[in-house]
């Protein structure tokens, strides 16, 4: 069992469910300002010193069992990736980690299409010559250098080529829209995607089974996937092999998803035309075909308002009402206030552990008003409305019930 922390609490030099009067949010990095507006100042206690906190906000901060304390009860990262969050970990104790899927969708669509365009025709290296020719010239001698080396810089058009999209999730379908818009013809391979994301997607895309199809058809794959142990490495020397000879690829999902130096010897050899990321590798700088931003894909400042935006909302409605929306290692649980007072329990997902909850209550003659369970993986989550105040004996023995994670009560 894990101690519960703020939020409200039962300790028993406490009120039989007090409430903590003040949330605590410790924030690492530079959170958008809208974001930290979402906060209500007479409930809310936010900033990067702040102890004992009940919720942390990151954007890429690196987080470590040293931030575990024992009043943590959520943390939201500002962004779609939690690789700086050791997930595991903060879900054995009852942690609930929250991420921002789609709020900066746009930001990396629009990079995307900006390196689509770049990787097809050499816009880079024509401005750098242009700038190499300095201003001593006259207009005369500047059109005629300009039009003797134009042809240096010739390259393909986008419309009929062929646009492959690995991952169809809030990305990858904004991109696959406008491969579809540029006229180019769009393969789509995904095969966790959900109901939401289907019906984003354009009936235009063609559907593909299996990413060697995929590979073989297009002339450019773009990858928009998370970091799972089923994606990394995906692009592999043996996946490589299935590529269209001369085909470009596009990394702007996670860098470990690629293994690089198998990327290095696919361009010596031809098979790949270009490599084009946000993440770069040192073992490819300079290499003919390859251009690299630096992680640029969230970097707007609607991006970074609208995932600071998201984040707050979330955690808001955590801390007071128990909900959970965008986690990645809890269950999407969502039960709306009525009447009553509110117990979340969490618990390893384990067989009859509700039933025990429920007997708690029942030998105490304690009504349930409405609730909800859903469980993930080893998780099992618990929102109970009741009609009476609960007393802090009851939730401290429910607390003790084997399996028990943590025990949270909200205010009605």
């Amino acid at each position: 069992m894990v101690a519960v922390g703020a939020g409200c609490d039962y300790n028993s030099a406490l009120f039989p469910g007090q409430v903590v009067s003040m949330y605590k949010v410790r924030t690492f990095n530079q959170i958008a300002l809208r974001g930290l507006e979402r906060f209500p100042a007479d409930r809310y206690e936010v900033g990067s010193e702040v102890p004992d906190p009940d919720a942390l906000l990151v954007r890429s901060q690196q987080l470590g069992e040293e931030h575990l304390t024992p009043s943590l009860r959520g943390v939201a990262r500002a962004g779609a990736g939690v690789n700086n969050i050791p997930v595991e970990s903060y879900t054995e104790h009852g942690i609930v980690v929250f991420n921002t899927p789609g709020a900066n969708a746009n930001s990396v669509k629009e990079l995307v299409l900006a390196a689509l365009l770049l990787a097809s025709r050499d816009v880079v290296g024509g401005i750098e010559f242009v700038r190499s020719l300095g201003t001593d010239n006259d207009s005369d001698t500047l059109h005629n250098l300009v039009e003797g080396e134009k042809k240096r810089f010739k390259g393909q058009e986008l419309f009929g080529k062929t646009l492959g999209v690995v991952g169809l999730g809030s990305i990858g379908s904004l991109v696959a829209q406008q491969g579809l818009h540029l006229g180019m013809d769009v393969l789509g391979y995904d095969p966790a995607i959900s109901v939401d994301a289907a019906w984003r997607l354009p009936g235009a895309v063609a559907r593909m089974e299996n990413l060697h199809s995929l590979f073989a058809r297009s002339d450019f794959v773009t990858l928009h996937v998370p970091l799972l142990d089923g994606t990394r490495g995906l692009v592999n020397p043996e996946s490589l092999k299935a590529f269209r000879p001369g085909a470009i690829l596009l990394n702007f999902a996670r860098e470990a998803i690629v293994e690089h130096v198998a990327v290095a010897d696919a361009l010596a050899a031809g098979r790949l035309g270009g490599y084009f990321a946000d993440f770069p590798k040192p073992e490819l700088l300079g290499l003919d075909n390859v251009w690299f931003t630096p992680h640029l894909g969230a970097s707007t400042s609607e991006a970074e308002e609208n995932c600071a935006v998201m984040a707050a909302n979330q955690l808001i409605d955590f801390l007071e009402n128990g909900n959970i929306r965008n986690s990645v290692n809890f269950p999407s649980v969502t039960l709306e206030r009525t009447q009553g007072h509110r117990i979340a329990v969490t618990n390893r997902n384990v067989p009859k552990m509700l039933g025990q909850v429920l007997s708690v209550l029942a030998n105490r003659e304690i009504n349930v008003v409405d609730m909800i369970n859903k469980s993930l993986g080893d998780v099992a989550y618990n929102l109970i409305d009741i009609e009476s105040v609960p007393a802090a004996e009851l939730l401290a023995e429910i607390d003790a019930i084997d399996s028990v994670i943590n025990v949270r009560l909200f205010a009605p």
